[in-house]
């Protein structure tokens, strides 16, 4: 017995010993490990707990300003309170609902048109959804979810809920949805404006007194495009989409290449789309410093964002304002003095340049409703009408420089008659025999036709009338060759987006047609057009480009001063007429003749005029249209010119499409006189002030 009590008392401490060595080793491996962990994995580990991201939002900034020649502001950025929404990453649709519902005590979506109307069907079953998530997703079972992506599943689920679910909702719960349907249009760190429309002073103090329970959410300003002059050349001006509107999707890449984001604001036509790289300003730019789960840490400035370049057009508005009053009162009074002959007469369209530089003065476009006038500027360079006689000076050159008439070379003008044609003759059978600058005076359409046969290969004169005309086709392009030096069917390459080269007629083996060609008959041209070809031959031959922009300036501090000169827009000469000098001289001094010697076309309105007016007169027949049937036989009314005679300083082309045929009231004229008596009227007052002052 005591043997056996003597053996167990031994072997105790051996199993406690075995004991102790287990744990020994125990803590030998966990101190290993912790020492792997804190020496050789530590720095590693401890960058993963404290590792951020960084990330840069862009933020816009206003427009560039538009000013006209003198220095009015044209269009202008309107300060507008503003409510807009940053989402942190990865802000879920349960953390926007949350933060529509605090903002929606603060201001109101009441407005049914801009908000409540525009609701979808969509954006109220998600508002159910959110709100009833339980539900909601009981009505997918989990072998139909088995089957289908997280995206699938979520469609499913909405199509299931009803509309009856959706259709009871309260006025203040469709202001929450309104205002969520907002707030979902966000990216990550980018604002997104929420409203800007009609923000109340009182909404604006309330969101900014609680932004510390509305996360992401700011109170600033923002801006609208305000256009001081009203409509006066606002199709010219052009329109930028809304935030909601954002990048143009045709352009979509073009812009995100070059910094844009998708919901900025860009000039979708005119003078906004032309010149966007311009007026866009530079973006500020702000570094957010977030955590890994998303959450904001720190943020910092890191460029300085300053709005777009202002800016300065050649466009006088003072004169423009004019230009647009007489246009409209003209239409006007020609539709009121033959409302029946003038019943298909809409438009008139007047276009006023700098010859000598290009610079676009003044661009007047009138159009009529019924009895409803408007502007619309941009028919001066969408719309192409038949011009008539006022082309004959490009013909005239074409004639010269070709050699097929010489210079004083005369021709009878007496009708002429082609084989299985009518016979073609002038508005008066009184004008006799003429030379080249006597045939522009009394607009004699013979003379222009002598030229067409003879530019293709028909030399007999008089032409033997009921005979078959020699005719080469090549004698189209080699007319047109001549009329595109001047800027007729080509681009004149002015400063807009879009403009028409007007409409070619099919190049026909058929003299006729080509004689209708010479005498503005056949091709159409635009105003623009008009105007930088009589420009041209008012500077001698040299066919400048025109342009609306004068200057661009730097963004100023000031609201009262102009920044600094970036860019001026210099004289763009596009060509020189390759034609002899005494050639253009030639068709001056025809131009000179119409309005200032008796039995000229323009003698009548122009001669006593102590400024000096030279140009060419016109009527082209035409034909109303409607679905393929004609409805009548109208005129196109024409006027170009320049002035003074010496030393052009201005240069005008006009148009009336669709007058009664052979009415008394000549529109053309009454503008043309009006437009010029406007220009030095106001250039003697100008001076008369600048002398005042200088006294």
């Amino acid at each position: 017995m005591g043997n056996k009590k003597k053996k167990k008392k031994t072997q105790l401490p051996f199993r406690i010993n075995i004991l102790f060595f287990v744990v020994f080793l125990m803590f030998t491996v966990l101190i290993l490990q912790l020492g792997v962990v804190q020496i050789l994995n530590g720095e590693a580990f401890q960058e993963e707990i404290d590792r951020t991201v960084k990330d840069t939002t862009k933020i816009p900034v206003p427009r560039g300003k538009i000013y006209d020649s003198n220095h009015n502001v044209i269009v202008d950025n309107k300060p507008l309170y503003s409510i807009t929404y940053t989402p942190a990453k990865g802000t879920q649709a349960e953390d926007r609902l949350e933060v529509a519902e605090k903002l929606s005590k603060y201001i109101s979506m009441d407005d049914e048109k801009k908000y409540l109307d525009k609701l979808t069907e969509r954006n109220k079953k998600e508002y159910w959804y959110l709100k009833n998530k339980e539900e909601a997703d009981s009505r997918l079972s989990e072998k139909e979810a088995a089957d289908l992506d997280n995206a699938e599943q979520y469609n499913t689920i909405l199509d299931r809920i009803t509309k009856d679910e959706i259709s009871g909702f309260s006025k203040q719960e469709l202001e929450v949805i309104a205002i969520k349907k907002e707030l979902d249009k966000a990216y990550s760190l980018t604002p997104q404006i929420v409203k800007n429309d009609d923000v109340t002073a009182e909404e604006y103090a309330k969101v900014s007194e609680h932004l510390d329970v509305l996360p992401g959410v700011n109170a600033t300003t923002d801006w609208n495009r305000d256009y001081p002059f009203g409509e006066t050349i606002n199709s010219l001006l052009g329109t930028i989409t809304t935030q909601e509107q954002g990048i143009l999707a045709e352009k979509e890449q073009y812009y995100l290449t070059r910094g844009y984001s998708r919901n900025d604001r860009v000039g979708k036509s005119g003078l906004e789309e032309y010149y966007e790289d311009v007026l866009r300003g530079t973006k500020e730019q702000i570094q957010y410093t977030t955590t890994k789960s998303g959450k904001v840490v720190g943020t910092e400035t890191v460029v300085e964002g300053s709005r777009g370049k202002d800016l300065v057009l050649s466009i006088d508005m003072e004169f423009q304002e004019e230009v647009d009053k007489i246009v409209r009162e003209e239409l006007k009074a020609a539709v009121q003095s033959h409302p029946y002959d003038n019943k298909y007469l809409k438009d008139a369209l007047a276009v006023v340049m700098n010859p000598q530089t290009g610079e676009l003065l003044a661009v007047s476009g009138q159009t009529r409703d019924g009895n409803e006038y408007s502007n619309a500027a941009y028919k001066t360079l969408y719309d192409a009408h038949r011009p008539g006689s006022i082309v004959k000076g490009a013909t005239v050159l074409a004639g010269l420089e070709s050699g097929v008439i010489s210079p004083g070379q005369r021709f009878n003008d007496s009708p002429i008659k082609i084989s299985g044609t009518p016979k073609k003759g002038s508005y008066s059978s009184s004008i006799g025999v003429v030379d080249d600058q006597d045939a522009l005076k009394r607009s004699s359409n013979v003379y222009m036709f002598y030229i067409a046969l003879k530019m293709g290969g028909e030399n007999r004169y008089p032409f033997p009338n009921g005979n078959k005309a020699s005719f080469n086709t090549e004698a189209w392009q080699k007319m047109r060759n001549y009329f595109q030096q001047f800027g007729l069917g080509v681009k004149t390459g002015i400063d807009f987006p879009y403009e028409s080269v007007g409409f070619e007629g099919d190049s026909m083996n058929r003299a006729g047609l080509l004689m209708d060609f010479a005498i503005g008959q056949y091709d159409t041209y635009t105003t623009m057009q008009l105007a930088q070809y009589v420009s041209t031959i008012a500077n001698d031959g040299y066919r400048v480009r025109p342009h609306f922009l004068k200057e661009i300036r730097e963004p100023s501090k000031s609201d009262k001063d102009l920044g600094s000169i970036y860019r001026s827009e210099n004289t763009d000469i596009l060509n020189r007429v390759q034609m002899d000098q005494s050639y253009i001289d030639r068709v001056q001094e025809g131009f000179r003749k119409v309005f200032h010697e008796p039995g000229g076309t323009g003698y009548r309105y122009y001669h006593s005029k102590d400024y000096n007016a030279v140009g060419k007169t016109g009527t082209a027949q035409n034909e109303v249209y409607k679905d393929g049937k004609k409805l009548a036989e109208t005129e196109n009314l024409s006027l170009v010119g320049y002035a003074p005679y010496d030393e052009p300083e201005i240069a005008f082309a006009i148009i009336a499409p669709d007058t009664g045929k052979g009415n008394s009231y000549k529109i053309n004229h009454m503008i043309g006189t009006r437009i010029l008596d406007a220009y030095f009227d106001l250039k003697e007052e100008r001076d008369k002030e600048k002398n005042e002052e200088k006294e």
